[in-house]
């Protein structure tokens, strides 16, 4: 049983629970450790979900950097047609440490007034778990490495906060993404999609090797990489040819 999941991952992953409504009741803190609501951030757009730890040595950090490039290639603009939520499951996260990581990724971006619009939020153990029990996040801490083992996706949220779509892994297909936005911005609620998980699960120093688990899910996340590259240059090779869609269509959503 070379593939068997070790115990930590059993109860891991990401569940699809489209139409479910986020509790937007919910209240946590912001880069500046101010309380807030989520439901703050619900006002007429969607919403992208990212649910992180912020000192993740593994797969967090490629979460946010497969989100931000995509976002990188939309020609909506964070703030202004959607609004990104990037939030702790992990209660010892500090704002502090949340501003820092705000600070790193707005300055990848690049786009002006993004600042307003992408929120990186820590919360305590109560509101995390409403939260992530709400979209079908299930993540596992491990006491002896101090990591937690979860899965890695983001998920597309309408403005009225009800999950409307799912993309796993740690590359986002933009036009995936664009779909996902403006499907979500007229309410509509997606299809479910295949899964293929992504593990964020310790090293073992004492074999030098992930699990086996982990690393199958590493190789298909690989292999996907390579296939979705290709299909990025083969999609704007197409939009460059028949033209670029209008940036206006998430707003006109509204």
């Amino acid at each position: 049983m070379a593939n068997r999941r070790p115990d930590l991952l059993r109860d891991v992953g990401i569940d699809q629970k489209l139409n479910s409504q986020v509790p937007l009741d919910l209240s946590f803190k912001d880069e500046q450790g101010n309380t807030v609501k989520l439901k703050d951030y619900f006002h007429g757009k969607p919403v992208v979900l990212s649910l992180v730890y912020y000192e993740c040595p593994m797969l967090c950090n490629q979460v946010l950097n497969g989100l931000t490039a995509s976002l990188k290639m939309q020609d909506f603009d964070i703030g202004q047609d959607f609004d990104v939520l990037t939030v702790s499951f992990n209660p010892r996260d500090e704002p502090k440490l949340a501003a820092q990581k705000k600070e790193t990724y707005l300055k990848w971006y690049n786009r002006d007034g993004a600042e307003k619009g992408w929120h990186f939020l820590t919360g305590y153990p109560k509101e995390i778990e409403a939260l992530t029990k709400s979209v079908g996040f299930r993540y596992q801490y491990d006491s002896v490495t101090g990591q937690y083992a979860h899965a890695s996706g983001i998920m597309i949220l309408t403005p009225e906060g009800k999950v409307a779509r799912y993309l796993y892994g740690i590359e986002y297909m933009p036009k995936d993404l664009r779909l996902g936005l403006v499907e979500a911005s007229e309410g509509k609620i997606g299809s479910p999609v295949d899964q293929v998980l992504l593990f964020c699960y310790h090293y073992d120093p004492t074999t030098g090797k992930y699990t086996v688990a982990t690393m199958n899910s590493i190789r298909a996340g690989a292999i996907l990489t390579i296939v979705g590259l290709i299909a990025i240059v083969v999609f704007f090779k197409r939009r460059s040819a028949k033209g670029l869609l209008p940036s206006q269509a998430v707003k006109g959503a509204h």
